[in-house]
């Protein structure tokens, strides 16, 4: 289960722009006409939450965080306005330089939610097409793991590429102290239809993602998974956490994100889940609605359980 309370925390997008060209970024077409929040935004969020406390957490991101060279600034004003943490959302990529890990710890970020496309340097590499980003990724959280105070989180964007290899991505990752939270997440195309064939099968998933959920818990991780039918989890029901921070970004983003078409299911008006987000347009288009194997929950994870288990 998720140790982070997301009503805690608030995120701000102040970047739309990445050194990364991953296959699976929702964003890549809207990229260059989305808006970052302005550094009036961002302090008027820091003026009203040092009067409110509403929140405890913010987190710094965007296509890619660590491209803005104030970020340091950044951090040491939201620390100095009263957030007791500090999480920038980034792929790593420049954390493998010590001295900038550092600057980062120093002015005041004690949380890192770092992407992991794949189980090793091929497939990362050929994930984000950017050879040499899995080594200092991995690097970068290793330098990480030297500091105390310092939790890190990771991200698996589930695809027909990875997914097989979501177990060995914990496994990868084993070796390190301060990984708190491992999430997986999977993926959408953000359009009606998947172009790319990058949707993978929940069914075909699911023992992979739960070999890697069971792994990763065996480590002392906690577990997010999202965007997955949550009858189809069993008894990792409870690993399915689809609440996510207040989030500032450009309106325009809403548009674009309302042409996946979530929350179909064929029991939607019978199920009682609080967090499922059923299935989205461009997996029905490609898998079906999967009919024959959804269940609706009653009344509660548990229940949803056992109604699964009678049909497997």
């Amino acid at each position: 289960m998720a140790i982070y309370d997301h009503s805690k925390y608030v995120s701000l997008t102040m970047e739309f722009r990445c050194n990364l060209k991953c296959v699976h970024c929702m964003i890549e077409g809207t990229m260059d006409r989305l808006a970052p929040e302005s550094d009036d935004t961002f302090r008027e969020l820091l003026a009203h939450n040092s009067r409110t406390r509403q929140w405890t957490g913010l987190i710094l991101t965007g296509s890619e965080i660590t491209l803005r060279r104030d970020l340091p600034d950044l951090a040491r004003q939201a620390r100095a306005a009263g957030f007791d943490h500090v999480r920038i959302q980034t792929h790593g990529m420049h954390l493998g330089r010590r001295a900038y890990s550092e600057s980062l710890v120093e002015a005041g970020v004690d949380e890192f939610f770092v992407s992991v496309a794949g189980s090793d340097a091929m497939t990362h590499d050929t994930i984000t097409t950017v050879k040499g980003s899995f080594e200092k990724t991995v690097r970068g959280l290793e330098i990480l793991d030297e500091y105390p105070g310092v939790a890190t989180i990771t991200n698996t964007v589930v695809t027909e590429a990875s997914y097989r290899l979501l177990p060995a991505v914990v496994d990868r990752l084993a070796h390190l102290k301060r990984l708190t939270q491992m999430e997986f997440w999977l993926y959408w195309p953000m359009a009606e239809t998947d172009e790319k064939g990058l949707a993978a099968n929940h069914l075909d998933v699911l023992p992979y993602l739960k070999e890697a959920a069971r792994k990763a818990r065996a480590h002392g991780r906690s577990v997010e998974i999202k965007n997955f039918p949550e009858c189809l989890l069993g008894d990792d029901s409870l690993l399915l956490v689809n609440d996510q921070p207040q989030l500032y970004i450009d309106p325009a983003f809403w548009d674009e994100f309302a042409k996946n078409g979530f929350y179909q299911c064929p029991y939607r008006d019978s199920c009682a889940s609080t967090q499922c987000l059923g299935l989205n347009s461009a997996y029905v288009k490609r898998y079906g609605d999967h009919a024959d194997r959804l269940v609706p929950l009653i009344n509660s994870s548990k229940e949803a359980v056992a109604l699964a288990e009678t049909i497997v």
